[in-house]
């Protein structure tokens, strides 16, 4: 690499490091909510907090750096247009397409980092989120049980909660079918009732106040009931802590390789198949937008140099959400099988790409692209929204 490729590679590293942060942030406040529940709740500790928030980087990251590639190049070339260095470079005899090396290398390596993320990352994240999820309620008594579903964790006993209370751990009205004696149902309903613990054993208890219980003889066809203040089942509350944690794996937490064998075996019958499909080409359609995006990103920088400076911002945010509304559509489409998933991944790539070689052509050419009205708004307004944040 010559010199001027070395300083534009250096100077695309810090806004590409401080927008990955700050967008990331932003991502993970949207987390914010579920992981307050989970303190609040079940008291969760500080380092299962810290766990939760590493595996949802992951999917974050997914996004937030091929945004970054696209932020930092735009940046990079808007500075260097706006300090006349574009100038002083072809006035040296150098061409826009001498500029590129360094551009394209920034953006590969983005693309192998964002491959990663999509093949490795994501599932274990996704995975590892929704277990320690699981591990977490689960190790809170009253939160074995779901409200208004019928539990069936534990062997041969069924359990209907209506509510429970958190505060005060109480359960109400419930409805238990217990079979796990020989030829005998016993049913029982309570208007309330709670998760005991044994401190000493370590054994569950549901503990039931003031109900009925009925008990089915089914080899003597007889039935039994009875009132009670208060009656105890014990439930062998391990063997459903460890049911409700081998958890079914969706496709995006599948690995590559099990994902492949699921659209290899599949028949096409199988109304998962688009979504297994749109999961696999997503894989790899996501991180080579880094390509796409950072050519485009180059010729919107350049393009202020013969322009407002404002017009490569507004062009560059127009171009991103135009980006990701494209993948929003082509996710939409091709799920329902409206058109094949691999067009409804790829079309967004193709598309961005497309503009941003057509764009870097005419400004190589010396025939900047004319910019509409519109992009030197949302410029100043993007500039203006910057500045007060950064303020």
């Amino acid at each position: 690499m010559t010199t001027i490729n070395r300083y534009i590679f250096r100077e695309l590293i810090p806004p590409f490091a401080i927008s990955s942060i700050f967008l990331t942030s932003i991502f993970l406040m949207t987390r914010i909510p579920q992981i307050t529940n989970m303190v609040v709740n079940y008291n969760t500790g500080i380092l299962s907090v810290l766990l939760l928030i590493s595996y949802t980087l992951p999917r974050f990251m997914e996004f937030t750096i091929p945004m970054s590639v696209m932020i930092s190049v735009l940046l990079t070339f808007m500075r260097m247009s706006g300090d006349n260095e574009i100038i002083a470079l072809k006035g040296g005899g150098m061409t826009i397409y001498r500029l590129l090396p360094p551009v394209l290398l920034f953006c590969f390596l983005g693309t192998l980092l964002t491959l990663g993320v999509t093949v490795f990352g994501v599932p274990w994240g996704k995975l590892e989120f929704k277990t320690t999820g699981i591990q977490i309620a689960r190790s809170n008594l009253n939160v074995a049980l779901s409200e208004r579903q019928f539990n069936s964790g534990f062997k041969d006993v069924m359990i209907y909660v209506s509510s429970m209370d958190m505060k005060t751990k109480v359960l109400k009205d419930l409805f238990i079918e217990d079979s796990r004696t020989e030829d005998r149902v016993t049913v029982s309903v309570a208007p309330e009732g709670i998760l005991a613990k044994d401190s000493r054993t370590g054994d569950f208890t549901l503990r039931l106040y003031g109900g009925t219980v009925n008990q089915v003889d089914l080899k003597n066809k007889s039935v039994n009931s009875m009132d009670f203040n208060t009656y105890d089942i014990n439930l062998d509350f391990e063997q459903a802590q460890k049911k409700a944690i081998r958890v079914k794996k969706d496709f995006d937490e599948m690995s590559l390789k099990e994902l492949t064998a699921f659209i290899e075996k599949d028949s096409g019958e199988s109304p998962d198949l688009n979504s297994a499909l749109m999961i696999l080409y997503e894989k790899f359609s996501i991180p080579l937008a880094c390509m796409a995006l950072g050519v485009l990103a180059m010729a919107l920088g350049l393009q202020s140099a013969s322009s407002r400076r404002t017009a490569g911002f507004g062009m560059g945010i127009f171009f991103f959400l135009l980006y990701y509304m494209l993948l929003a559509a082509g996710w939409s489409a091709g799920e329902t099988g409206f058109y094949p998933p691999v067009i409804g991944m790829w079309v967004p790539d193709l598309v961005m790409g497309s503009i941003g070689v057509f764009f870097l052509f005419r400004i190589a050419n010396e025939r900047p692209v004319q910019l509409p009205r519109v992009f030197f708004i949302l410029g100043r307004l993007a500039k203006r929204m910057f500045h007060r944040q950064v303020g």
